[in-house]
């Protein structure tokens, strides 16, 4: 972790700038991240219904755990449906509102992924791992914004975060088709959660110092997807202890 020099109270704003020297209005960039943390809101709410949705509405949740040929053709739709709404809406991501319209898709084709997930698992595993992330998301976000407050950087992190991802990507193919049993998955649930931790401080610090005002979809898709992967980092993690 690196640190910059400079005065907390200097820069535009005085006191209340997020970082030291800030050249922007800080009210600007509150206004902004109020935006962001206010689609996301929208986002986690979202999905929350729609995956109790696919869990608590019995003729939903049956058809999808049937196994049947439509059952299979839907959930290999739900699996492809994000990336097919993800290229269009980076796109349109500055043409509002088709930008919001794409963004609210997105979020349901992953809120089915997740329902889905949450149908296979325990009532109370699924509990212990959203209070677990409600949590960890809270506390790295406040320490973000500590740490940027005193002058600390995480940009840094992007290149090491990237090239875990790429491993971590490598190592699910390979338990996909040569699975190595319950201590592999745990490990697997474990390294994710602790990456996508990673990701939460880096997006976090990237939303406080250098996205633009005009990039609230890419900030939100970034926070989303954090928060998200972490649930199903630690649901992983849970399942496999719990199996």
């Amino acid at each position: 972790m690196t640190k910059k020099g400079g005065d907390i109270e200097t820069g535009y704003g005085g006191g209340s700038a997020l970082y030291p020297n800030m050249m922007e209005s800080p009210q600007l960039r509150w206004a902004f991240i109020r935006k962001v943390y206010s689609i996301v809101a929208l986002q986690i709410l979202l999905t929350i219904a729609v995956a109790g949705v696919v869990n608590f509405v019995e003729p939903v949740r049956s058809f999808l755990l049937s196994h049947t040929t439509a059952s299979l053709v839907v959930y290999i739709l739900i699996i492809i449906s994000p990336f097919l709404v993800l290229l269009p809406m980076i796109y349109f991501r500055e043409r509002h509102p088709l930008n919001l319209l794409l963004l609210t898709l997105f979020t349901i084709c992953i809120s089915l992924a997740i329902g889905m997930a949450c149908a296979t698992s325990k009532g109370k595993i699924v509990l212990q791992s959203a209070a677990l992330t409600a949590t960890v998301v809270v506390g790295l976000t406040l320490y973000t914004f500590w740490a940027a407050k005193r002058g600390y950087d995480f940009n840094f992190l992007g290149p090491f975060l990237c090239a875990a991802l790429i491993v971590l990507m490598l190592y699910c193919i390979i338990q996909i088709f040569i699975p190595m049993g319950k201590v592999s998955t745990t490990i697997y649930g474990c390294v994710a959660a602790i990456i996508f931790s990673g990701f939460i401080i880096y997006d976090t610090d990237n939303l406080i110092k250098r996205h633009s005002y005009d990039q609230y979809i890419c900030a939100s898709i970034s926070l989303y997807l954090d928060i998200i992967n972490l649930f199903t980092a630690l649901l992983t993690v849970f399942n496999s202890v719990d199996s």
